[in-house]
């Protein structure tokens, strides 16, 4: 196949990605960046098998809420995108997924704060995995940390997602 239209696995795709040799033409049947980590600027800044580390440059100012601290959905959404980024990089051509539950426990509050979320695989399983992401900051305090069970979608379950 020519180097013009190349079609790689996710996680070799995303490692491509993250160490600057991705090729033009490269692609993976998953959409990288997303729309929502273009939109919110994440950044994945580590990615191996069923592990991805994103981060994010949180400012209250910005990503605020009622307190004047960061929303607690970003957090979640930072913490959903790593989890998903760390599965995705499990799927075969045909395959999706989707998260069928999140819980967040929220450890202290940010401000202005380059933040790091780190989510692995605690139970991969063949329908359904088990995650955790834990969020930092820059000086390795806990801000959150989120467990979330995602389910493979596979076939015509896949279709479209």
């Amino acid at each position: 196949m020519p180097s013009s239209s190349r079609h790689l696995p996710v996680l070799e795709y995303l490692q491509r990605q993250l160490d600057g040799t991705l090729a033009e033409g490269e692609h993976t049947h998953m959409r990288y960046p997303t729309a929502i980590s273009r939109l919110l600027n994440f950044r994945i800044t580590a990615i191996d098998e069923a592990s991805a580390t994103l981060e994010l440059d949180a400012d209250a100012a910005l990503h605020g809420n009622q307190q004047g601290t960061v929303h607690g959905g970003l957090l979640c959404e930072l913490a959903d995108a790593a989890i998903g980024t760390a599965h995705s990089t499990l799927m075969q051509e045909g395959e999706s997924f989707t998260s069928i539950d999140l819980k967040a426990t929220f450890l202290r509050p940010v401000w202005l704060e380059r933040l790091q979320a780190h989510a692995w695989a605690t139970h991969r399983g063949r329908s359904i995995s088990h995650y955790r992401c834990e969020i930092q900051r820059e000086d390795g305090k806990m801000i959150a940390t989120v467990e979330s069970a995602v389910m493979t979608l596979k076939g015509d379950r896949a279709q479209g997602r």
